[in-house]
């Protein structure tokens, strides 16, 4: 199984549910046993608490691979989110930089990821985010690689817009550069409004895209995200676990 194929979920999906064994089951209820936390369920900024809740979702056979999605400054305690993940067993951060401070986050960033052996993909977050587009997460890339490259959050690499959002066509631009995906689909409206729909079923080739992924190389890691219905999402992701299985193998 390539690395594409070898999935979890994304924490975030069960944002109104806080107890994490409770997550962790229904990780499992999906056919999932793979998890990127997010600051919903956990405060990165304690790391010794932060260990009882690994040890939650180990105790449910739920592997913690990432943390996410942090938004880096450059201040001193961000180096606990790195101590987190290592406690973990991650090799992973997913975060966002900001306009006014990415000078001085990214090189310190880089300095604790090669102290933690951690890779940081930056999480495309639609066009009015800033690392949202090609343009700017290449200058950023170019400044943080090799230890930061991009976080495919294949939808909000779609709202952007087909010329420049193409997720498929990003495998291949930032080949040796997508650090981790996010397998989530949208619909768009008229007015372009998105929506939430099980990935595969909307505007995202999700066959093309894993075949670039694995085309390409990539090795990092991989969570199904779908924000919709969160009183009630494990319907919905069983789906996409379905969908996935059934699309991509």
């Amino acid at each position: 199984m390539g690395a594409a194929l070898d999935y979890g979920v994304q924490s975030y999906c069960f944002r109104n549910f806080k107890d994490n064994t409770e997550v962790a089951a229904k990780v499992r209820e999906i056919g999932l046993d793979k998890i990127e936390v997010c600051g919903v369920h956990a405060d990165f900024d304690d790391p010794a608490a932060w260990k009882d809740v690994v040890n939650q979702y180990a105790d449910n056979g739920v592997a913690v691979v990432s943390i996410g999605v942090q938004t880096f400054t450059g201040e001193d305690k961000e180096k606990a989110w790195f101590e987190c993940a290592a406690l973990a067993g991650a090799g992973h951060i997913s975060c966002h930089f900001t306009l006014d401070t990415y000078t001085r986050a990214i090189p310190r960033v880089r300095t604790w990821c090669r102290e933690f052996d951690m890779r940081v993909g930056i999480h495309c977050h639609g066009g009015y985010s800033f690392g949202g587009q090609p343009g700017v997460l290449k200058h950023l890339i170019g400044l943080g690689g090799p230890e930061i490259g991009l976080c495919l959050d294949t939808a909000w690499a779609m709202q952007i817009g087909p010329r420049q959002g193409n997720p498929v066509q990003w495998a291949s631009d930032f080949a040796g550069q997508v650090y981790s995906v996010h397998y989530k689909d949208f619909v768009f409206g008229r007015d372009g409004m998105w929506e939430d729909v099980v990935v595969g079923t909307g505007n995202l080739d999700l066959r093309a895209l894993v075949d670039a992924l694995e085309e390409h190389g990539f090795d990092g890691m991989a969570v199904i995200e779908y924000e919709a219905d969160p009183e009630n999402p494990v319907p919905a992701l069983k789906k996409c676990v379905e969908t996935m299985r059934n699309t991509v193998g």
